[in-house]
């Protein structure tokens, strides 16, 4: 089992021109082949953790990406430039960026740990279903 992990900053809009640095981290689990994992920690509070498709990452630094809950574009043209993450959820809404040179990396090194395709591959779906059928038994 592998895992890649950045510790990173990304930028909380609060109005047109105003951010606020938020600490974050984050993570892919290779058992967890699919997803990307971002967890926000601010002192005093609980770290809030978001969990949403690798692709979606990936694909949100080229264009467009998500619908819903996550939602992820690059800022325009330039090379590299800010790549924007929006979350939502009913307690609220929050738009951050954070530099594409930063989660750039990371995604490659995600890549390397799991290629793109081979996702299903580190799956046990029969660990899995022993695990929920045992657990509901």
């Amino acid at each position: 089992m592998a895992l890649a992990e950045l510790d990173c900053v990304l930028q909380l809009v609060v109005a047109p021109g105003r951010t606020i640095p938020v600490p974050a981290r984050l993570s892919y689990r290779s058992w967890d082949a699919y997803s990307a994992h971002i967890t926000f920690t601010l002192e005093g509070h609980t770290p809030v953790t978001w969990v949403f498709a690798r692709n979606l990452l990936a694909e949100g630094l080229v264009r467009p990406s998500g619908l819903g809950d996550v939602r992820v574009w690059p800022a325009g043209a330039e090379q590299p430039g800010p790549l924007y993450l929006a979350l939502s959820s009913p307690d609220g809404q929050a738009l951050f960026t954070v530099p594409a040179d930063v989660v750039t990396p990371w995604l490659e090194m995600t890549y390397r740990v799991v290629p793109a395709g081979f996702e299903g591959a580190s799956l046990d779906l029969d660990s899995e279903l022993s695990q929920l059928l045992g657990e509901a038994a």
